[in-house]
């Protein structure tokens, strides 16, 4: 296997990988000219660079971190801000552009990105940050399941329906179903299985009619008529749980514990 920096003068680069959960792979390189190894061609980028890259043999999350600016055609604000590139896994590594030798010295997923419309910076997490995930619940009034989720016990099949875009409003960042009952989807999810932001989920704020608002924003191309797959929400209250669903024996909840605002409480008329 090649040695890397073991040479007073070394033929290396830098590249990174990114696997979008739309199913889209962007590879970059520092080098000056494109790279093409391990089935992908890695564009020069030699405006972005990794940050220093922590491993350690510990449980603690390894940390790296990607700066560059926001004018590649692969990465894009709007995109950024759409969501597309939340979550991706990403791979960081060494190659030597004249035999393409390389490994990878980084692997994890995109966490949080920041960007100020000239440059961006993504923070990136090792697969040792699922170590830090606090396992114990925390008491809550509200449930602490997801909606047809692991201990909600109802049907995700039951409650998702297939829907066709009706109309969409960029400015306002809210999209219409025709006949749609739109306060029953408020706290749900939407995902668009055609267009720009395919597999992106989206939360859904508000209703107005057959018109839900989305919790980020939408980016221009997403054609009428699409097809969007749809989940009703729920507020997580025992109320809904128990009237709506009828599922309050699953609660994950306690609605009725004292909560540390117990001695300001007053009685009410």
């Amino acid at each position: 296997m090649r040695v890397f920096f073991d040479r007073e003068l070394d033929t290396v680069a830098t590249f990174w990988r990114i696997y979008r959960r739309d199913g889209a792979a962007l590879a970059f390189t520092s080098h000056d000219r494109d790279l093409s190894f391990g089935g992908l061609r890695h564009l020069a980028a030699p405006g972005m660079i990794p940050a220093a890259i922590r491993l350690t043999a510990e449980l603690a999350n390894d940390s790296a971190e990607v700066q560059g600016a926001l004018n590649h055609e692969s990465i894009r604000e709007a995109e950024l801000a759409a969501g597309l590139f939340d979550e991706a896994a990403i791979e960081i590594g060494a190659v030597d552009w004249t035999s393409l030798d390389h490994h990878t010295l980084y692997t994890g997923q995109i966490g949080r990105i920041e960007d100020d419309s000239t440059q961006f910076a993504a923070e990136l997490q090792s697969t040792k940050s699922l170590l830090e995930q606090d396992l114990v619940p925390r008491t809550s009034p509200t449930c602490r399941a997801e909606f047809c989720g692991r201990g909600c016990g109802l049907s995700a099949v039951r409650f998702t329906s297939l829907q066709v875009l009706a109309g969409i409003d960029l400015e306002a960042n809210r999209v219409r179903f025709a006949g749609l009952d739109g306060e029953a989807h408020v706290d749900g999810r939407l995902r668009f299985m055609e267009g720009p932001q395919t597999g992106v989920a989206f939360g859904i704020i508000d209703a107005a009619d057959d018109w839900l608002v989305l919790n980020r924003p939408l980016v221009d191309g997403t054609p009428v008529g699409a097809r969007a797959e749809l989940r009703e929400g729920c507020d997580h209250t025992i109320t809904t749980c128990a009237d709506r669903f009828g599922n309050a024996a699953n609660f994950r909840g306690e609605p009725f514990l004292p909560g540390n605002d117990l001695l300001a409480r007053y009685g009410q008329p």
